[in-house]
Protein backbone atom coordinates (compact mmCIF):
# COMPACT_ATOMS: atom_id res chain seq x y z
CA UNK A 1 0.00 0.00 0.00
CA UNK A 2 2.70 2.47 0.97
CA UNK A 3 4.98 1.57 -2.32
CA UNK A 4 1.72 2.72 -4.49
CA UNK A 5 0.92 5.79 -2.56
CA UNK A 6 4.30 6.80 -2.83
CA UNK A 7 4.02 6.37 -7.32
CA UNK A 8 1.43 7.83 -7.00
CA UNK A 9 2.84 10.88 -5.62
CA UNK A 10 5.44 10.50 -7.87
CA UNK A 11 3.10 10.90 -10.72
CA UNK A 12 1.48 13.65 -9.22
CA UNK A 13 5.05 15.54 -8.57
CA UNK A 14 5.87 14.81 -12.64
CA UNK A 15 2.80 16.66 -13.72
CA UNK A 16 4.06 19.94 -11.61
CA UNK A 17 7.68 18.87 -12.48
CA UNK A 18 6.66 19.33 -16.11
CA UNK A 19 5.20 22.95 -15.55
CA UNK A 20 8.18 24.11 -13.83
CA UNK A 21 10.51 22.72 -16.94
CA UNK A 22 8.61 25.00 -18.81
CA UNK A 23 9.32 28.04 -17.03
CA UNK A 24 5.93 28.34 -15.52
CA UNK A 25 5.41 28.41 -11.70
CA UNK A 26 4.99 24.96 -10.73
CA UNK A 27 1.71 24.21 -9.42
CA UNK A 28 1.88 23.17 -5.17
CA UNK A 29 0.73 18.81 -5.44
CA UNK A 30 -0.28 17.68 -1.96
CA UNK A 31 2.02 14.48 -0.80
CA UNK A 32 0.44 14.07 2.83
CA UNK A 33 -2.10 15.69 4.48
CA UNK A 34 -1.27 19.36 4.51
CA UNK A 35 1.92 19.45 3.09
CA UNK A 36 2.34 20.30 -0.57
CA UNK A 37 5.66 20.67 -2.94
CA UNK A 38 6.59 23.10 -5.55
CA UNK A 39 9.02 21.53 -7.76
CA UNK A 40 11.81 22.90 -9.58
CA UNK A 41 13.27 21.55 -12.65
CA UNK A 42 16.11 20.64 -11.50
CA UNK A 43 18.96 22.10 -13.81
CA UNK A 44 20.62 24.90 -13.69
CA UNK A 45 19.33 28.26 -13.37
CA UNK A 46 19.12 29.94 -17.08
CA UNK A 47 16.65 32.03 -18.19
CA UNK A 48 14.39 29.54 -20.02
CA UNK A 49 13.50 28.32 -16.57
CA UNK A 50 13.78 31.61 -14.86
CA UNK A 51 15.79 30.32 -12.12
CA UNK A 52 12.88 28.06 -10.33
CA UNK A 53 14.73 24.93 -10.64
CA UNK A 54 15.31 24.33 -6.71
CA UNK A 55 12.56 22.46 -4.67
CA UNK A 56 9.90 24.04 -2.10
CA UNK A 57 7.08 23.67 -0.04
CA UNK A 58 4.57 24.73 3.07
CA UNK A 59 2.78 22.74 5.32
CA UNK A 60 -0.96 23.99 6.45
CA UNK A 61 -1.72 23.17 10.08
CA UNK A 62 -4.77 24.27 11.95
CA UNK A 63 -3.68 27.73 12.52
CA UNK A 64 -1.74 28.66 10.04
CA UNK A 65 1.18 27.75 7.32
CA UNK A 66 4.76 26.98 7.28
CA UNK A 67 6.65 27.89 4.04
CA UNK A 68 10.35 25.79 3.84
CA UNK A 69 12.74 27.49 1.36
CA UNK A 70 11.42 30.50 -0.66
CA UNK A 71 12.96 30.02 -4.29
CA UNK A 72 15.43 32.29 -6.49
CA UNK A 73 13.54 35.45 -6.73
CA UNK A 74 11.25 37.73 -4.82
CA UNK A 75 8.77 37.12 -7.97
CA UNK A 76 8.53 34.13 -6.93
CA UNK A 77 8.51 34.43 -3.57
CA UNK A 78 4.97 36.55 -4.32
CA UNK A 79 3.78 33.55 -6.69
CA UNK A 80 4.28 31.34 -3.62
CA UNK A 81 2.14 33.91 -1.35
CA UNK A 82 -0.52 33.45 -4.15
CA UNK A 83 -0.37 29.70 -4.06
CA UNK A 84 -0.65 29.15 -0.46
CA UNK A 85 -4.18 32.29 -0.63
CA UNK A 86 -5.67 29.95 -3.41
CA UNK A 87 -5.36 26.70 -1.21
CA UNK A 88 -6.29 28.03 2.50
CA UNK A 89 -7.03 31.59 3.85
CA UNK A 90 -5.08 30.53 6.89
CA UNK A 91 -2.10 33.21 7.34
CA UNK A 92 1.54 32.54 6.63
CA UNK A 93 3.16 32.08 10.06
CA UNK A 94 6.49 31.32 9.45
CA UNK A 95 8.94 30.58 6.69
CA UNK A 96 11.87 28.24 7.30
CA UNK A 97 15.09 28.06 5.11
CA UNK A 98 17.23 25.13 5.01
CA UNK A 99 20.47 26.02 3.92
CA UNK A 100 21.78 29.47 2.06
CA UNK A 101 22.01 28.55 -1.61
CA UNK A 102 20.92 31.21 -3.70
CA UNK A 103 18.35 28.82 -5.57
CA UNK A 104 16.16 28.68 -1.92
CA UNK A 105 16.36 32.16 -0.21
CA UNK A 106 16.04 34.90 -2.65
CA UNK A 107 11.60 34.55 -1.81
CA UNK A 108 12.45 35.64 1.64
CA UNK A 109 12.03 38.83 1.10
CA UNK A 110 8.23 38.73 -0.47
CA UNK A 111 7.39 37.23 3.01
CA UNK A 112 9.46 39.46 5.12
CA UNK A 113 7.31 42.54 3.31
CA UNK A 114 4.36 40.44 4.32
CA UNK A 115 5.62 40.76 8.10
CA UNK A 116 6.59 37.33 8.02
CA UNK A 117 9.14 36.21 10.59
CA UNK A 118 12.13 33.65 8.62
CA UNK A 119 14.25 31.28 10.66
CA UNK A 120 17.27 29.51 9.65
CA UNK A 121 20.09 27.89 11.41
CA UNK A 122 22.44 30.20 13.35
CA UNK A 123 25.44 29.72 10.54
CA UNK A 124 22.76 29.37 7.56
CA UNK A 125 21.75 32.75 8.75
CA UNK A 126 25.32 34.33 9.37
CA UNK A 127 25.99 32.95 5.46
CA UNK A 128 23.50 34.57 4.15
CA UNK A 129 24.22 38.12 5.55
CA UNK A 130 27.83 37.86 4.85
CA UNK A 131 28.04 36.01 1.40
CA UNK A 132 24.42 36.47 -0.73
CA UNK A 133 25.03 40.18 -2.29
CA UNK A 134 27.31 38.56 -4.31
CA UNK A 135 25.24 35.88 -4.93
CA UNK A 136 21.90 38.17 -5.91
CA UNK A 137 24.51 39.66 -8.61
CA UNK A 138 25.00 36.67 -10.24
CA UNK A 139 21.52 35.80 -10.57
CA UNK A 140 20.99 39.10 -11.81
CA UNK A 141 23.61 38.94 -14.76
CA UNK A 142 21.94 35.37 -15.56
CA UNK A 143 18.25 35.91 -14.91
CA UNK A 144 18.23 39.97 -15.70
CA UNK A 145 16.85 42.68 -13.88
CA UNK A 146 13.37 42.55 -15.02
CA UNK A 147 13.23 38.78 -13.41
CA UNK A 148 15.16 39.40 -10.48
CA UNK A 149 13.07 43.25 -9.65
CA UNK A 150 12.30 43.29 -5.97
CA UNK A 151 14.84 40.23 -4.82
CA UNK A 152 17.06 40.93 -2.25
CA UNK A 153 19.11 39.73 0.66
CA UNK A 154 16.89 38.92 3.42
CA UNK A 155 19.03 37.91 6.67
CA UNK A 156 16.97 35.79 8.93
CA UNK A 157 15.18 37.55 12.03
CA UNK A 158 15.29 33.94 14.00
CA UNK A 159 17.54 30.92 14.60
CA UNK A 160 18.52 27.44 16.19
CA UNK A 161 21.75 26.14 17.03
CA UNK A 162 21.20 22.27 16.68
CA UNK A 163 17.90 19.66 16.46
CA UNK A 164 14.90 21.84 17.67
CA UNK A 165 11.51 20.67 18.07
CA UNK A 166 8.71 23.58 16.98
CA UNK A 167 5.20 24.29 17.15
CA UNK A 168 4.26 26.47 14.02
CA UNK A 169 0.60 26.57 12.29
CA UNK A 170 -0.96 24.33 14.74
CA UNK A 171 1.96 21.41 13.64
CA UNK A 172 5.01 19.96 15.36
CA UNK A 173 8.09 20.01 13.07
CA UNK A 174 11.10 19.18 13.89
CA UNK A 175 14.24 21.39 12.31
CA UNK A 176 16.97 18.79 12.00
CA UNK A 177 20.85 19.94 12.02
CA UNK A 178 23.36 17.15 12.04
CA UNK A 179 26.45 19.38 11.96
CA UNK A 180 28.17 20.57 9.29
CA UNK A 181 27.34 18.85 5.69
CA UNK A 182 26.12 20.04 2.07
CA UNK A 183 26.94 23.25 4.35
CA UNK A 184 28.08 24.91 7.74
CA UNK A 185 24.05 25.61 8.35
CA UNK A 186 22.39 22.73 7.15
CA UNK A 187 18.61 22.30 8.24
CA UNK A 188 16.11 19.02 7.23
CA UNK A 189 12.41 19.84 8.21
CA UNK A 190 9.87 16.61 9.38
CA UNK A 191 6.74 17.08 9.51
CA UNK A 192 6.15 14.73 12.65
CA UNK A 193 2.27 14.48 12.06
CA UNK A 194 3.47 12.99 8.25
CA UNK A 195 6.47 11.54 8.05
CA UNK A 196 7.72 14.13 5.50
CA UNK A 197 11.18 15.85 5.05
CA UNK A 198 12.20 18.47 3.67
CA UNK A 199 15.46 17.85 3.24
CA UNK A 200 17.66 20.79 1.88
CA UNK A 201 20.92 20.79 0.29
CA UNK A 202 20.92 17.62 2.24
CA UNK A 203 19.53 15.49 -0.66
CA UNK A 204 19.84 15.70 -4.80
CA UNK A 205 18.29 13.86 -6.92
CA UNK A 206 19.09 13.07 -10.48
CA UNK A 207 21.31 16.38 -10.10
CA UNK A 208 25.15 16.68 -9.29
CA UNK A 209 25.56 18.29 -5.89
CA UNK A 210 27.60 21.47 -6.58
CA UNK A 211 30.17 21.43 -3.48
CA UNK A 212 31.01 25.08 -2.27
CA UNK A 213 30.53 25.14 1.34
CA UNK A 214 30.34 21.32 2.29
CA UNK A 215 32.10 19.07 4.72
CA UNK A 216 31.72 15.56 3.20
CA UNK A 217 32.29 13.18 6.49
CA UNK A 218 29.65 15.17 7.97
CA UNK A 219 27.65 15.24 4.97
CA UNK A 220 27.61 11.42 5.18
CA UNK A 221 27.09 11.00 8.68
CA UNK A 222 23.88 12.98 8.05
CA UNK A 223 22.41 11.09 5.34
CA UNK A 224 22.98 8.01 7.48
CA UNK A 225 21.10 9.66 10.32
CA UNK A 226 18.48 10.90 7.85
CA UNK A 227 17.94 7.68 6.14
CA UNK A 228 17.82 6.00 9.90
CA UNK A 229 14.90 7.79 10.87
CA UNK A 230 12.90 5.96 7.77
CA UNK A 231 10.58 9.06 6.71
CA UNK A 232 7.64 8.13 4.78
CA UNK A 233 8.54 11.04 2.10
CA UNK A 234 11.65 12.81 1.21
CA UNK A 235 11.41 16.03 -0.69
CA UNK A 236 14.85 16.89 -1.88
CA UNK A 237 16.61 19.94 -2.99
CA UNK A 238 16.36 19.28 -6.63
CA UNK A 239 14.75 16.76 -7.93
CA UNK A 240 11.54 14.52 -7.78
CA UNK A 241 10.25 12.76 -4.63
CA UNK A 242 12.58 9.92 -3.09
CA UNK A 243 11.63 7.43 -0.07
CA UNK A 244 13.96 4.20 1.69
CA UNK A 245 17.28 4.36 0.61
CA UNK A 246 16.85 6.42 -2.80
CA UNK A 247 18.01 9.34 -0.36
CA UNK A 248 21.57 7.44 -0.34
CA UNK A 249 22.07 7.84 -3.56
CA UNK A 250 23.51 11.37 -3.07
CA UNK A 251 26.62 9.96 -0.33
CA UNK A 252 27.02 7.12 -3.44
CA UNK A 253 27.77 10.01 -5.25
CA UNK A 254 30.15 11.67 -2.61
CA UNK A 255 32.16 8.51 -1.54
CA UNK A 256 33.10 7.79 -5.32
CA UNK A 257 33.97 11.23 -6.13
CA UNK A 258 36.34 12.22 -2.57
CA UNK A 259 37.82 8.38 -3.77
CA UNK A 260 38.52 9.19 -7.11
CA UNK A 261 40.24 12.35 -6.04
CA UNK A 262 42.44 11.07 -3.56
CA UNK A 263 43.58 8.12 -5.68
CA UNK A 264 44.80 11.16 -8.61
CA UNK A 265 46.07 13.24 -5.82
CA UNK A 266 48.14 10.02 -4.62
CA UNK A 267 49.07 9.03 -7.71
CA UNK A 268 50.51 12.11 -8.87
CA UNK A 269 47.76 13.40 -11.05
CA UNK A 270 48.01 17.30 -11.97
CA UNK A 271 44.99 18.92 -11.13
CA UNK A 272 43.78 20.20 -14.71
CA UNK A 273 44.47 16.07 -15.62
CA UNK A 274 42.32 14.60 -12.59
CA UNK A 275 39.35 17.44 -13.14
CA UNK A 276 39.44 15.94 -17.13
CA UNK A 277 39.72 12.05 -16.00
CA UNK A 278 37.78 11.92 -12.33
CA UNK A 279 34.56 10.42 -13.48
CA UNK A 280 31.84 8.98 -11.22
CA UNK A 281 29.95 7.28 -14.30
CA UNK A 282 27.21 5.86 -12.31
CA UNK A 283 26.18 9.64 -12.13
CA UNK A 284 26.86 10.81 -15.88
CA UNK A 285 23.62 11.25 -16.71
CA UNK A 286 22.62 13.38 -14.04
CA UNK A 287 22.05 17.12 -14.48
CA UNK A 288 24.92 19.37 -13.91
CA UNK A 289 27.25 16.66 -14.31
CA UNK A 290 29.08 17.94 -17.39
CA UNK A 291 29.60 21.16 -15.87
CA UNK A 292 29.69 20.52 -11.50
CA UNK A 293 31.72 17.27 -11.78
CA UNK A 294 34.98 18.84 -12.86
CA UNK A 295 34.63 21.70 -10.43
CA UNK A 296 33.56 19.06 -7.82
CA UNK A 297 36.97 17.86 -8.38
CA UNK A 298 38.90 20.86 -8.44
CA UNK A 299 37.64 21.80 -5.26
CA UNK A 300 38.55 18.24 -3.45
CA UNK A 301 41.84 18.55 -5.05
CA UNK A 302 42.48 21.85 -3.86
CA UNK A 303 41.41 20.90 -0.68
CA UNK A 304 43.95 17.92 -0.30
CA UNK A 305 46.73 19.93 -1.78
CA UNK A 306 46.29 22.33 1.82
CA UNK A 307 46.19 19.05 4.46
Amino acid sequence: MRARFFSALVLLACAAFAHAAAGDVPAPVAIAEGVYVMLGDGDAVAPANRGIVANNGFIVGKSGVTVVDTGSSYRYGRAMIEAIRKLTPLPVELVIITHQAPEFVFGASAFRDKGVPILAQRRAAELIRERCAICLKNLQRTLGDEEMSGSRVTVPDRTVEGTTQIESGGRNLQLLHFGPASTPGDLAVLDTATGVVFAGGLVSNGRIPELRNEQIPGWLGALDKLRAMDPRVVVPGFGPLLKGDGIMQTGAYLRELDAGVRRAYASGTGLTDAMRTVQVPAFSHYKLYAIAQPQNVQRLYLQLEKQ
